[in-house]
């Protein structure tokens, strides 16, 4: 009996041991970096896919196309609804937090800022590490152990959505003739960051490119508030996308030389002048597409039915005036024939 107990015990020891040694090490900060890992985004369920599906807009197939990027200042009010709150608050979170939640669980990927082009290729894809040394985010190191890789653990002070204030939108205007629809689609988003170099200097820079059907069914999910009045949030931020309630300057559209409006025009009158014919031209061609017409046609169209329907009006009087006279020629003959018997009963 007393074999037995003992070698029960060692037997608890060694599981014990084990079990240790392969339960993975922090470097520092071991309660915040378990309670980030924690602060996981949930996974997507089947209708929730479905629904991302059938919401995809294909624009491959389109005859007409029209890319631009846009610049979206988030100090702005209408804007404000992807900024704020700056930091996570009672389970409420900014654009730029969810997307880095989003790359630190590997759920997305997200591919290099560019200054020439925006390449979605596989060659471009940066990775989450990276991406945090390049920006020197401070992280934390959980060594790979159990059959996982090493993850890298982020607390929620130490992400920099302060410092994103910017962001860079593409969309794609598109007209599908197949299903007749003039629509816009946003393919991309990019976050763009303000950097103090260690000369003092600070700059701002595009921190990557991610691909909006990527990130959209978690934004489906995202409530925002787009009011300082009604403070219900009864918006998502894909709502916010779709509706394109935000507000931005176009700063490139595409173009055989792949130059953004800066490098094309050396004034800001004449970049204010080229973004206010682009947007006018995006906007006629819609009127033109569906024969829309403004309010000078409205008025020329008026007029000419008020010209029409007068002349319609004075057509039959002019009938009324001709038709008596046919009447008056057929009697002509009648009275020839009388004066000439009356001329010759004179003679006699």
């Amino acid at each position: 009996m007393n074999r037995l107990y003992i070698f029960s015990i060692l037997i608890a020891l060694t599981i014990l041991v084990q079990a240790q040694n392969t339960r993975p090490t922090v470097s520092r900060g071991s309660d915040r970096a378990t309670q980030q890992a924690d602060n996981t985004t949930s996974e997507l369920t089947v209708r929730a896919q479905i629904m991302n599906e059938q919401l995809t807009q294909e624009v491959g197939n389109a005859r007409w196309i029209r890319n631009i990027i846009r610049e979206l200042d988030l100090s702005k009010e209408k804007n404000a609804p992807l900024y704020y709150p700056v930091q996570e608050m009672n389970g409420r979170k900014n654009l730029f937090t969810s997307i880095f939640h989003l790359l630190s669980e590997g759920k997305i990927r997200v591919f290099e800022y560019l200054r020439d082009i925006e390449s979605f290729e596989d060659e471009y894809i940066l990775s989450y590490k990276d991406m945090l040394d390049k920006f020197r985010i401070y992280y934390e190191t959980v060594p790979a152990g159990g059959g996982r890789p090493a993850r890298y653990i982020v607390n929620s002070s130490d992400i920099p959505s302060r410092e994103v204030d910017k962001m860079y939108v593409k969309e794609a205007w598109y007209f599908d003739q197949h299903n007749s629809i003039y629509d816009v689609k946003t393919l991309a988003i990019c976050p763009i960051a303000r950097r103090t170099m260690e000369t003092g200097e600070e700059i701002t820079e595009g921190m990557f490119w991610v691909k909006y059907e990527d990130i959209r069914p978690y934004m489906q999910n995202n409530p925002i508030m787009t009011s300082n009045v009604n403070n219900a949030m009864t918006y998502t931020m894909d709502d916010y996308f779709r509706r394109r309630m935000y507000d931005g300057e176009i700063i490139q559209t595409e173009n055989l030389m792949n130059l953004p409006l800066v490098k094309l025009f050396d004034t800001d009158e004449e970049i204010a002048a080229e973004q206010q014919r682009i947007e006018e031209e995006l906007v006629a061609f819609e009127k033109a597409l569906w024969f829309e017409p403004d309010s000078t046609t409205i008025t020329k169209a008026s007029n000419n039915k008020k010209a029409i329907k007068a002349k319609t009006e004075k057509a039959p009087a002019v009938k009324q005036e001709k038709a008596p006279k046919q009447p008056k020629a057929a009697a002509v003959p009648k009275q020839s024939s009388a004066s000439s018997s009356s001329t010759r009963s004179v003679r006699r």
